[in-house]
């Protein structure tokens, strides 16, 4: 196979992409993977320190960007970091809409049972989750139907096929990201043009810095019994780092997905398919 074959299949070099979430230890990956096959970046993350790291690790890798502030539960701010990425490079043909996370105030626990969750800890990540991958997609998404053509990625999570104990409002925030990319995914081929697409992928489970102690220990590196039991119902036997992401991703921005539309890919070294016997 040709490497010709290959650039015409999935090959992305000068199409622009605005990551939210940015910073983070995912998207910074998808960052740095994407600047490398010559898309250029938009950098967005509500702390410009984080966005500013991945967008300088983006260019002394020889890729192009540049970090905007964004506050994803702020349509104002989407909408200053749209102008933004329209500025600098003219369009937009990607949007990952990566920015979500969990709070300790709306996870049980040994000290907070299910019945004494507080309501604006739930609120708070529902909406970081589901309205920080709204928002974007409403602004974003009319750039994209002003063009006629771009691609939407979102980020579910395995909490949306399984829903993990002890964080019911994470688990319930990503099954809404999962069917809302479904309804997007709809609403822009059907209303606006069919070379518009929206999917997603469903990240297993992954050493980041929100879970890293939840999963291992801290003094020790050790797994905790939270853990263990994660890569026991793994049957590849480990946690995914964000190299193992990177293959979907291209694949589902590049020319070789114009046919797919509406799916949520796991990423999970087959956690989704192993019922535990």
């Amino acid at each position: 196979m040709s490497s010709r074959y290959l650039d015409e299949l999935f090959g992305l070099e000068g199409k622009v992409a605005a990551i939210t979430g940015g910073g983070g230890v995912l998207c910074g990956a998808m960052s740095r993977a994407l600047g490398r096959v010559g898309v250029r970046i938009a950098v967005l993350d509500l702390f410009p320190e984080a966005a500013q790291r991945v967008a300088s690790e983006v260019e002394a890798l020889g890729g192009q960007a540049t970090a905007i502030p964004c506050d994803v539960l702020d349509k104002a701010s989407v909408e200053k970091a749209a102008e933004a990425v329209l500025e600098a490079f003219g369009r937009v043909d990607i949007l990952i809409n990566g920015a979500g996370g969990n709070k300790k105030q709306a996870t049980t626990s040994s000290d907070l049972s299910f019945f004494d969750l507080p309501a604006d800890a739930v609120q708070w990540v529902f909406n970081l989750n589901f309205l920080g991958t709204l928002l974007p997609s409403q602004v974003f998404g009319k750039k994209m139907a002003e063009q006629g053509e771009g691609v939407i990625l979102n980020v579910s999570s395995m909490n949306a096929f399984r829903p993990l104990t002890r964080i019911p409002a994470y688990s319930a925030a990503k099954a809404a990201v999962s069917n809302f990319t479904q309804w997007l995914a709809v609403h822009m081929a059907q209303e606006y043009s069919p070379r518009i697409r929206v999917n997603a992928i469903a990240p297993g489970f992954f050493l980041t810095e929100q879970n890293r102690f939840l999963l291992t220990d801290e003094a020790t590196g050790e797994l905790t019994p939270r853990g263990k039991v994660i890569i026991d119902h793994t049957p590849m036997g480990r946690f995914g780092n964000p190299d193992d992401l990177l293959g979907t991703v291209l694949w589902l921005l590049s020319p070789g997905a114009a046919f797919v539309t509406g799916v949520v890919v796991p990423v999970d070294g087959g956690f989704s398919a192993f019922s535990g016997v």
